[in-house]
């Protein structure tokens, strides 16, 4: 009896094993659906616009993001992140064979500031 117990009990946490695995993930990957999105779309989140951003810049999140409120548009700078990810996407927009693109690293080469000169020539020459 006592066997019969253990192996009905191990088959119920072996199917619940089982049943968790492949159960289906929550609909949008369990997270919030984002908020405020005026210029990017959230495929152009999943496609990892954020990321993008971050290396290209050599910044972390908040530095345009009010930490824990990502939807505020109270840091300045996220507003300026805005125009910026419109002037990319207008670009990328007009290129023809739509494989030229332009991305923050273009010009801000891992810095907060883009790099509008070029680097200066060595005294040498």
């Amino acid at each position: 009896m006592m066997s019969h117990m253990r192996l009905m009990l191990t088959s119920v946490f072996c199917l619940a094993a089982v049943f968790a695995i492949a159960a289906p993930p929550p609909q949008g990957g369990g997270r919030p659906a984002p908020k405020n999105l005026k210029v990017l779309s959230p495929d152009d989140l999943r496609a990892g616009a954020m990321r993008q951003a971050t290396q290209g810049l050599g910044v972390h999140c908040d530095y345009c993001h009010v930490q824990g409120d990502n939807a505020s548009d109270d840091n300045p700078k996220k507003l300026i992140a805005r125009q910026m990810f419109k002037m990319t996407k207008d670009i990328n927009a007009n290129f023809p064979d739509g494989k030229q693109h332009v991305t923050c690293y273009t010009c801000h080469r891992g810095t907060a500031m883009p790099l509008t000169a070029p680097p200066a020539a060595d005294a040498k020459q």
